[in-house]
């Protein structure tokens, strides 16, 4: 594999299914449309496929951390791994995080990000990819779907990055949310400059200290752009960050299409049970592979 001098990585000039067959992990930096460097991670599927079906090994899990993770953080490994199980799976970390290069615009241009992350997915010769992101990442991968279209028809119009089926977990539905207490430290976090330097030092989180300029689509005003494409909202009623109305809320909009989990955990990656990531796992297989 090589890179353009536009930084997208190159189509591989070998047989289609040669990166579904590997057996090992591929580490590499991935290069934005902004031109943002972001750290990757290719988990090969631990599935025994029937090599004689047409597409077998095809199915690619990627995977979108929540706000202070990364690549490398164990919670994102456990997600990876039980992923692995069902397909290969992609994991990055999102700018500002990890070893991913920029700052965080807390979940504006990762969608730029996750964009890269299912372009690699298709290069590697993976015909299907589930976009399954965690809190912020959970936001972003509505986002991505409604904005890269799988027609052609999303506002980007980049097919090769755009996703099979979507799984969002607590995201949030709206913007500028303070109601929990989590969600007011978090914007604390955010906007201002002692807390910027927190989130450097004590969470390994580069975060810009820009405002946004245009204010991105919120989630809820995404869904209802996301179909054709298979959506299963998942939260738990027990989340400190967003309440219950959160995801009815993404619900409603997506008018019927989308199906929706409450399930009895708390937030994101650290509370996802292996259970839930199985089922997870399972309805990307059957409404994405």
């Amino acid at each position: 594999m090589s890179t353009t001098p536009a930084g997208h990585v190159a189509r591989s000039t070998v047989r289609p299914n040669f990166e579904t067959a590997r057996r090992t992990p591929l580490r590499t930096f991935l290069h934005t449309d902004d031109g943002v460097t972001i750290d990757s991670v290719y988990d090969p599927s631990r599935v025994v496929y029937d090599v004689s079906a047409p597409s077998a090994g095809h199915l690619a899990f990627v995977v979108a951390h929540g706000f202070t993770g990364d690549v490398d953080k164990p919670h994102v490994r456990r997600v990876v791994e039980a992923f692995a199980q069902y397909g290969a799976v992609v994991s990055f970390s999102f700018r500002g995080h990890g070893a991913s290069g920029g700052q965080s615009t807390v979940g504006d241009k990762e969608v730029l990000d996750l964009a890269a992350a299912v372009r690699w997915a298709r290069e590697l010769g993976h015909a299907r990819v589930a976009t399954v992101g965690f809190s912020m990442g959970g936001s972003v991968v509505l986002r991505h779907a409604a904005l890269y279209g799988a027609d052609g028809s999303g506002r980007e119009g980049r097919t090769e990055a755009c996703t099979d089926a979507v799984v969002s977990v607590s995201a949030p539905a709206r913007w500028y949310y303070r109601g929990t207490a989590p969600m007011r430290k978090l914007h604390w976090l955010v906007t201002r400059p002692e807390g910027r330097l927190v989130g450097r030092y004590g969470f390994g989180t580069r975060i810009t200290h820009r405002e946004w300029d245009p204010v991105p689509l919120s989630p809820v005003e995404a869904v209802p752009h996301i179909a054709p494409t298979p959506l299963l909202i998942v939260h738990g009623d027990r989340d400190g960050y967003f309440p219950v109305d959160h995801p009815k809320s993404l619900h409603e909009a997506a008018g019927g299409h989308a199906e929706l989990w409450m399930e009895p955990i708390g937030h994101a990656e650290h509370a996802a049970t292996d259970e839930l990531l199985a089922r997870i796992g399972d309805w990307a297989v059957g409404h994405g592979g």
